[in-house]
């Protein structure tokens, strides 16, 4: 794919296809690390999850000794329905 160094506003970016995204399985608002290498620019998807926090991490520091039990907020004032 051919493409040109463009100007918008105060930056300069480039654009991509949608196919070399979904190639490199990027979307849109997806953080890629940028480097130079040898004078050639390299631009490479950071392996992040979308979000802060994935599920599984947050899971492995759960303490399984830890008591669990349900909270109650007394009962319904207003229209909440339960």
């Amino acid at each position: 794919m051919v493409t040109k160094v463009q100007k918008w506003g105060n930056s300069q970016g480039l654009r991509l296809t949608r196919q070399v995204l979904e190639e490199a399985h990027l979307a849109p608002g997806d953080e890629v690390d940028v480097s130079v290498e040898a004078g050639v620019i390299v631009i490479s998807p950071k392996r992040k999850i979308r979000g802060r926090y994935r599920l599984e991490d947050l899971v492995e520091k759960h303490d399984k000794h830890q008591k669990v039990e349900e909270l109650s907020w007394g009962k319904p004032v207003g229209k909440e329905v339960w």
